[in-house]
């Protein structure tokens, strides 16, 4: 059985085995900076809740987490999401379960929206959010550059 609990900072060597590999091999994410301890840490102590996915007392199967969408009062109650699930752990429900237990979180926060910020290069990831509710919300082209390309940001929106 899937346990959704907060992240703690005995969690964070999962965290960056699944975070760095998507990292250093692939365009979903734009950063081509790899997640050290240090770093983790500092994310962890940041703005915004940080759940992870766990079967018993085992490894982290996966992480979700949020944080503001922009900075300034105005943007208070809108988040900017990610989740990022183990090779291993795809398709059976992970990412959904951390997704909807962030939204819960967010709601309870009085959050009024979900902003997933997500790579054209990414159709699966784009496919995924449409399924819990996510809409295309705006297109930037060309916002970012990795391994010598050009990239597309699609912006996908859910209210809370």
């Amino acid at each position: 059985m899937v346990a959704i609990r907060r992240m703690r900072v005995e969690d964070l060597g999962d965290v960056g085995d699944i975070w760095n590999p998507v990292i250093r091999n692939t365009a979903a994410t734009f950063t081509t900076e790899e997640k050290d301890e240090p770093g983790l840490i500092a994310w962890l102590a940041g703005d915004g809740p940080r759940l992870v996915a766990a079967e018993g007392p085992g490894a982290v199967m996966g992480f979700a987490a949020a944080g503001p969408f922009r900075p300034g009062p105005g943007y208070r109650f809108t988040w900017e999401t990610t989740v990022h699930v183990a090779a291993a752990a795809r398709g059976r429900g992970v990412g959904r379960a951390l997704m909807e237990a962030l939204a819960a979180e967010l709601r309870a926060r009085g959050g009024h929206a979900m902003i997933a910020a997500i790579s054209g290069e990414n159709p699966r990831a784009v496919a995924f959010h449409a399924r819990l509710g996510f809409a295309e919300a705006g297109r930037i082209a060309e916002a970012g550059c990795k391994f010598g390309r050009w990239l597309d940001l699609v912006l996908m929106r859910r209210g809370l």
